[in-house]
């Protein structure tokens, strides 16, 4: 039997990933990078930019089911460098926080990963929300 399922497909690898997909009240989004919606590199070397950027692109793809970040429930992040994430935790917390509006009730799990699909990327968000 097939699953009934709502898809988001856009921006430049609409062709080969759903930007999220929701099947009952769980949405599921792809992995969020920091990248424009032509697919460069935002905020090149900045960690606390990117975060930033990755937030602005998972609330981007929520409004698309009528969701926003207060529906997220989970969160993972791959991290490329994870010590010098944690030398700028602070700010990248605080760009987070300043993502939720205020600190996220949401399970995280931060996993260090050796790349991402472009070089200059340093974290990808995945995120899990209900409605």
């Amino acid at each position: 039997m097939a699953i009934e399922k709502q898809v988001v497909r856009y921006g430049p690898l609409k062709d080969f990933i759903a930007q999220g997909v929701r099947v009952g009240d769980t949405i599921h989004l792809s992995g969020q990078v920091s990248v424009d919606a032509a697919g460069a590199t935002v905020a090149a070397g900045d960690i606390v930019g990117q975060v930033r950027q990755a937030y602005a692109n998972v609330a981007e793809v929520l409004g698309h089911f009528g969701a926003t970040l207060s529906n997220v429930v989970s969160e993972t992040w791959f991290v490329t460098d994870v010590p010098g994430l944690n030398r700028q935790a602070r700010g990248v917390f605080t760009a987070r926080a300043e993502a939720f509006g205020g600190q996220p009730d949401t399970a995280q799990t931060l996993i260090g990963v050796s790349a991402l699909f472009q070089p200059d990327l340093m974290i990808e968000i995945q995120c899990v929300a209900r409605v």
